[in-house]
């Protein structure tokens, strides 16, 4: 993680879970971390605990489905920090709906932060990239939902699975724009199984029932600290992980 030193990486959807240990595994390798958080008090406890780390965590306000706020957050980031070096797009969430009777804000919400949002916040890296020829890296949160259908009658699956095929695809777009603009930033996809208590983004009671196998936070962020530490010339375009014995 030499490389990385000083530089900054934004972390969506630091609150909790996998965004909270990713934010502690890069604060405590020397990054400096801008945290994009809906509720920042939320966030207090993490950033007290990494106050005399190698890194510093920086929390900013920024609703991921709000886009003014996701080019607020940019420009605090731009003004305060320097360039950005790291975009991890984490933030996502699964509402309890079906599709032949489903709740249409809760299809907007799922697609709004699984999707648009991710999409916003890569622009604006990839902008902000482009401008300081930074050789980053872009690493999108997706799930083993967004390869195969685990499907659970009246869980929250259903739409989920569709806005995280649509992060598979994203991730393969967006290296093909890259490769034709000639940019030297690599872009990940990050794809777990059942993660222990991940209530924002769970699938029914899945990640609190202790039959299921399950990942850890801090395995997801073992997985991010791999693909960043990869030679210049090798991108890890796709990283499947699952806790043994998952059946699906």
């Amino acid at each position: 993680m030499e490389r990385w030193v000083n530089k900054v990486a934004i972390v969506t959807g630091v609150t909790t879970g996998i965004g909270a240990a990713i934010a502690e595994m890069m604060v405590k390798e020397g990054v400096l971390v801008a945290g994009f958080a809906r509720k920042k008090e939320r966030v207090q406890e993490l950033f007290e605990k990494l106050q005399h780390e190698k890194g510093k965590l920086y929390v900013l306000m920024v609703d991921i489905t709000n886009e003014n706020e996701i080019l607020t957050g940019f420009k605090w980031i731009k003004s305060n920090l320097g360039p950005v070096h790291i975009l991890i797009n984490n933030a996502g969430v699964a509402r309890h709906t079906s599709l032949i009777d489903g709740d249409t804000q809760k299809w907007k919400e799922v697609f709004e932060t699984n999707v648009f949002g991710l999409c916003i916040a890569t622009r604006e890296a990839v902008r902000d990239m482009r401008t300081h020829q930074t050789s980053g890296h872009i690493i999108h949160m997706n799930s083993i939902a967004g390869h195969t259908i685990p499907y659970f009658p009246g869980t929250s699956v259903n739409v989920y699975a569709a806005a995280k095929f649509a992060v598979t695809a994203l991730t393969e777009t967006l290296r093909r724009e890259l490769m034709n603009c000639n940019l030297k930033i690599k872009v990940t996809s990050i794809s777990p199984g059942v993660v222990a208590s991940e209530s924002s983004v769970s699938c029914s009671n899945l990640d609190t029932d202790s039959s299921i196998p399950q990942l850890k936070p801090q395995d997801v962020a073992d997985a991010i600290k791999y693909v960043l530490t990869t030679p210049q010339h090798v991108q890890v375009h796709e990283l499947i992980l699952k806790p043994v014995g998952e059946q699906f």
